[in-house]
This record gives C-alpha cells, sequence and structure tokens, in this order.
C-alpha cells in the first residue's frame, strides 16, 4: 500500500460473499505504532436495492493519531472502490506514484 511499508494481519471471518474480518498491522521495520495484528479490520456487504452498502470499520488502533492517519489512508483508497466494483480502472494512486499526502 505504502512504499517500503509492509501490513500484515489474519484472516478471523470469511462468509462469502457477505462478510470479511482480518487483523491489521505494519511490521516493525515500518516504523508504525500500530503492532502486526493488532488491529481488526471489518468489512460487510449489505443488498441495497439494486446496489450494495458497504458498511466498514477498524477498531483497536491505538491512539487518535493512529485513528486519524488510518482513516484518512482508508478514505484515499475506499473512494477508488466504486470505480473497480464497476469494473473500471480508478487510474494511477497518486500515492504510490507521487508520495504520499
Amino acid at each position: 500500500m505504502i512504499p517500503g511499508h509492509i501490513a500484515s494481519g489474519k484472516s478471523v471471518e470469511i462468509d462469502p460473499p457477505r462478510r470479511l474480518v482480518h487483523t491489521w498491522g505494519w511490521e516493525p521495520e515500518s516504523g508504525s505504532s500500530v503492532a502486526p495484528g493488532s488491529t481488526t479490520v471489518e468489512y460487510e456487504l449489505i443488498p441495497n436495492g439494486s446496489g450494495t452498502l458497504l458498511r466498514f470499520s477498524h477498531r483497536n488502533l491505538p491512539s487518535p493519531e493512529a485513528a486519524a492517519s488510518h482513516a484518512h489512508g482508508w478514505d484515499h483508497y475506499l473512494e477508488r472502490l466504486p470505480a473497480v466494483a464497476a469494473g473500471g480502472d480508478p487510474g494511477v494512486d497518486p500515492w504510490i506514484a507521487g508520495g504520499i499526502e
């Protein structure tokens, strides 16, 4: 996701096509206070008319600063999701191409 950083975790619950839960964290060399597997990310897909609602949460972040940083990252990547879900190309990721904002 971020050049030079490695995220890791394990799947905790898989209930296709409705729900995915996994642990999340950064490997120590990434320099983050969020240790590998120390937080939980949950995705729930809910039928909504002719579309699908994504209910998303990222829990157990160790500080308000870590929560804000991860919220910024999730906002960046989740806004690209509709293009991919519709079979399109979201374009070059500016964070990968030009560095993190």
